[in-house]
């Protein structure tokens, strides 16, 4: 369990899981859940830059990162049965609907993935 702060240490996002299954192509990412709680979310590494929301039950803000982290795209509430992409994206950041305009994120922002926590 991990933390993203801003590149001045403000915390986002308190409870995130990283995963790196994208990186042998096999990611379930949040598939099977019902919902995430303000402050939790998921950082997926994915070489094609690329989600899809096929069989999800709820809608996701997807934070799209290059790898070290600058945010390249934000796609907000992303319904099931969507799919979205960023051309320089190599993680990505899923976070509950509205997470990212609360957390204030926007393209060019630069993130930190605390792993420590």
């Amino acid at each position: 369990m991990g933390r993203i702060l801003t590149a001045d240490g403000r915390v986002l996002f308190d409870r995130i899981t990283v995963s790196r299954a994208g990186e042998r192509r096999n990611a379930k990412g949040l598939l099977g859940r019902d919902g995430l709680e303000p402050g939790e979310g998921l950082l997926l590494s994915d070489p094609t830059g690329m989600i899809h929301m096929f069989f999800m039950r709820f809608a996701i803000d997807a934070v799209f990162c290059t790898a070290d982290l600058e945010v390249v795209r934000v796609a907000s509430g992303l319904r099931p049965w969507r799919i979205a992409r960023a051309a320089r994206a190599r993680r990505i950041l899923e976070v509950g609907a509205g997470e990212a305009a609360r957390a204030g994120i926007v393209v060019g922002d630069r993130l930190v993935l605390d792993d420590a926590a």
